[in-house]
C-alpha cells in the first residue's frame, strides 16, 4: 500500500469516527497543547473564517506531544517547525513531512549558540542564565550543542511568501528577544501564542507583562491566558468579525 493511499485512509477513518461521534451525542476536542491552547486558537481561526492556518512554530519540541500546531497539521495545514534540539528534531521531521522543519535556533543575530539540553527537554535553552538557574534547582543538563542560529528575516524571506497566520513561540529565556527582532511594521500574523512565565520548578514563575505591553502597543488584544501561555489577536481583524 502506498504512502498516499494510507493517509487517505487515516483521513477517512478519522471522519468518520468524529461522523460517528456526533451522531451519538458525543462531542469533543482533542488538544496537544500543554493548557489546550491550540483549541482556543482553532476557535479564533474558525471564528475569522480561516480554515487552514499557515504557521511558525519557534521552539516545537515535538511533533505532537505538547504541541501548538500538531492539530493544524492534521487539519491540512501546513507550515514551518523550528527546533534546535537535534534529538527531538529527528521526531519532528519523521512525523510532520509536510512541514518545513529546521534544526537551527532562532535570535536577533545570525551566528551559532551553545544549546543546553536538559533530561527534561522543555527546558532546553540558548540562556546561559537560565541554563545556571535550572542546575541550581536540581535539573540535570545531559548535553551542549553548537547549534546554527537563523533570524526571524531569515526564515520569512527563505521559507514564506506572505506572513504565517499564526505564531506558536516557546524558547526559554529568549522569547523577548525574539518578539523585539520581528519588524511588526511588516509581518503581522493575525495569532501569536507565547510562552509568558518564567520556569519555576515550584510553580512560582514571574509573569512578564513587558510582554502584554509589546503586544498591546502592536495592536494585538490579550485574547487568552493559561497562565503558561499567552495568546494574543489582531485587534483589528477580531473586531472586525465579531
Amino acid at each position: 500500500m502506498s504512502e498516499q493511499i494510507r493517509k487517505y485512509d487515516a483521513m477517512f477513518f478519522r471522519r468518520l469516527r468524529h461522523y460517528l461521534c456526533r451522531k451519538a451525542g458525543v462531542f469533543y476536542r482533542k488538544s496537544y497543547s500543554q493548557c489546550g491552547e491550540d483549541l482556543i486558537v482553532a476557535f479564533i481561526f474558525n471564528t475569522l473564517k480561516v480554515a487552514h492556518p499557515s504557521y511558525l512554530d519557534i521552539g516545537a519540541h515535538h511533533p505532537c506531544f505538547l504541541s501548538n500546531t500538531y492539530l493544524f497539521y492534521r487539519q491540512g495545514s501546513r507550515g514551518v517547525s523550528i527546533e534546535p534540539d537535534p534529538f527531538l528534531f529527528s521526531k519532528i521531521k519523521r512525523v510532520r513531512g509536510r512541514d518545513v522543519n529546521l534544526n537551527v535556533g532562532l535570535a536577533s543575530q545570525h551566528g551559532s549558540l551553545k544549546l543546553h539540553v536538559f533530561s527534561s527537554r522543555t527546558l532546553n535553552t540558548f540562556s546561559e542564565d537560565e541554563a545556571k538557574k535550572y542546575v541550581q534547582e536540581g535539573h540535570e543538563q545531559i548535553a551542549l550543542h553548537d547549534i546554527e542560529i537563523l533570524t526571524f528575516e531569515d526564515v520569512m524571506k527563505q521559507y514564506f511568501d506572505r506572513t504565517p497566520d499564526f505564531i506558536s513561540l516557546d524558547v526559554e529565556g529568549m522569547d523577548l528577544e525574539i518578539l523585539q527582532s520581528i519588524d511588526i511594521s511588516r509581518y503581522q500574523p493575525t495569532v501569536f501564542c507565547i510562552e509568558t512565565i518564567t520556569y519555576s520548578r515550584s510553580g512560582e514563575g514571574e509573569k512578564l507583562t513587558v510582554i502584554d505591553d509589546m503586544m498591546e502597543d502592536w495592536g494585538y488584544l490579550k485574547y487568552a491566558d493559561t497562565y503558561i501561555n499567552t495568546i494574543y489577536v489582531k485587534k483589528d481583524l477580531w473586531h472586525g468579525h465579531v
